[in-house]
């Protein structure tokens, strides 16, 4: 592999990023543990109204979906400030680097631990504001962490991948709240002390990350984070003997400079981001992501719903749901491997244009499966049946590592890199707006269905059969480029090291 840092180094720079991840990034996407805290601390219970239904043991209880569609609400506009702000801050870390986009993060995301700590019943509408700054802080310490794929070279894809696997499973934290505060531990301790670990996230960002981005490809005498003093005095040198103006290793850029916007083949970000391949791309992930949404912002009452009000069977689906999340991070690089095939074998590798091509080719296998897996998963979650959903649990963690695995690996592979940041961004924020509708369909699923929530599910797997198109437009997109390139009789070849992306349609 190329670099010029060290093994231990850049294995350090994976495992602690894992870290990371797995334990932080995503946590608000294991709301369905936390809600089952925070309704037995008496959070939103005002909304409760008496029911002329009787209950389980046909004793009149509570009609609480007033109290569900609030806890929708917090997740709904926490999920959407994930995706919607992931663009702002995209641009920030591509324009200002690392280190700023890290120390954002870092911040919002003890702020927003401190939030849920310090609230109360009384101070409910805290939470709001609280999974916000988690959701931000944890999505942008994400985007700074796939650009360690850059340092494995023809493991990229699966590094990408394995990332937002671990950003899946991490929502498994809120269980381990759960766990934690049935064996008598406070919410107020558990989250005072995941706002003190921002500590390390500080010392991470300091030892173990570059300060501006990691190049793709990567140069040879490139080093990044804590260098010790040897390597220090040496990188030093060498700095000094360069000629007037140009960058270190760190800082090298890959390609000449061109106007602002542009890049190296003269594709600038607004002809990407206004590309059939990027809109028909938002779409499939859009769709998608509504799908989770709802089954994650609705788990609750749909658990509710099936097993009759029974507090105790609720909690062990709870349960099980959020141990199934663990598995995200040995789910999405799966999805690696369907990016990365043509990089392995005894056939010889493509290189330059070959290599963009063949890349986009195996984009259009991840896509389709993708796809496959979610209407899988949308069929079971349609079902009526509660043990049903223990299957529902498997499939939806598996969906939704390729998801996002996918849309990671996908954006890097088929458009420039130093447009990354912005793109991954700009196709969140976008997702975010159709995931709105999310509080909608449950007002729907609380209103009009009574609760039960079967024709909505129906509809939605009529919508996730939209998300197929994605991959055709891709797989047209090879065939049209492979066309070119031979009629043109380009050498298809180009030396070992060039990165060539697909040229993006219009």
């Amino acid at each position: 592999m190329a670099g010029g840092a060290g093994l231990a180094k850049r294995l350090g720079t994976l495992l602690s990023g894992l870290l990371e991840c797995g334990a932080f990034c995503g946590i608000i996407f294991g709301w369905a543990s936390l809600v089952f805290v925070l309704k037995d601390l008496g959070y939103f219970e005002g909304l409760c109204q008496p029911s002329a239904t009787p209950g389980p043991n046909f004793t009149l209880g509570s009609d609480c979906s007033r109290q569900d569609e609030q806890f929708s609400l917090v997740f709904t506009i926490g999920s959407f400030m994930n995706n919607f702000m992931t663009f702002p801050m995209g641009i920030v870390f591509d324009r200002f680097g690392t280190t700023a986009a890290r120390l954002i993060a870092i911040s919002l995301y003890t702020g927003g631990t401190l939030l849920v700590a310090f609230s109360t019943p009384e101070l409910a509408m805290l939470l709001f504001p609280a999974m916000s700054m988690l959701s931000v802080g944890g999505i942008l310490l994400i985007l700074t962490n796939m650009q360690v794929g850059n340092l494995f070279g023809n493991y990229r894809s699966i590094i990408i991948t394995l990332y937002n696997g671990a950003f899946d499973s991490s929502s498994a934290v809120f269980l381990i709240v759960k766990l934690l505060y049935e064996h008598g531990l406070s919410l107020r301790a558990m989250f005072l002390f995941l706002a003190a670990c921002s500590a390390w996230h500080l010392l991470r960002t300091l030892f173990l990350m570059p300060r501006s981005r990691i190049p793709y490809p990567l140069p040879p005498d490139y080093n990044y984070g804590l260098r010790c003093r040897g390597r220090s005095r040496s990188y030093r040198t060498r700095k000094d003997k360069q000629p007037p103006g140009e960058a270190g290793p760190e800082e090298t850029p890959l390609e000449p400079p061109v106007a602002r916007g542009g890049d190296a083949t003269g594709t600038p970000f607004r002809s990407c981001a206004c590309s059939w391949l990027f809109a028909w791309h938002v779409a499939w992930l859009s769709v998608m992501q509504l799908r989770h949404y709802l089954f994650i912002g609705t788990l609750n009452p749909q658990l509710e719903h099936l097993a009759g009000g029974d507090h105790a069977l609720v909690s062990t689906y709870t349960n099980a749901f959020a141990f199934t999340q663990l598995c995200g991070v040995l789910c999405a690089p799966w999805n690696g491997l369907i990016l990365d095939r043509h990089k392995r074998g005894k056939a010889p590798r493509p290189e330059g244009t070959l290599a963009a091509l063949a890349d986009l080719r195996s984009a259009v296998l991840s896509l389709v499966v993708t796809v496959a897996l979610c209407l899988l998963f949308s069929v079971f979650a349609a079902l009526p049946v509660l043990p049903a959903q223990f299957g529902t649990f498997v499939l939806q963690v598996i969906s939704r590592s390729f998801l996002y695995g996918g849309n990671a690996a996908f954006l890097a592979i088929a458009f420039p890199p130093q447009h990354f940041g912005k793109l991954y961004g700009l196709a969140m924020a976008l997702s975010a707006l159709v995931a709105l509708l999310q509080y909608p369909c449950v007002a729907l699923v609380q209103g009009p269905l009574q609760g039960d929530p079967f024709y909505m599910n129906l509809g939605l797997i009529a919508v996730v059969l939209v998300a197929f198109v994605s991959p055709v437009v891709v797989a047209r997109k090879c065939q049209r480029r492979a066309k070119e390139l031979g009629m043109a009789g380009t050498p298809l070849a180009a030396p070992s090291g060039t990165e060539i992306h697909a040229e993006t349609p219009h």
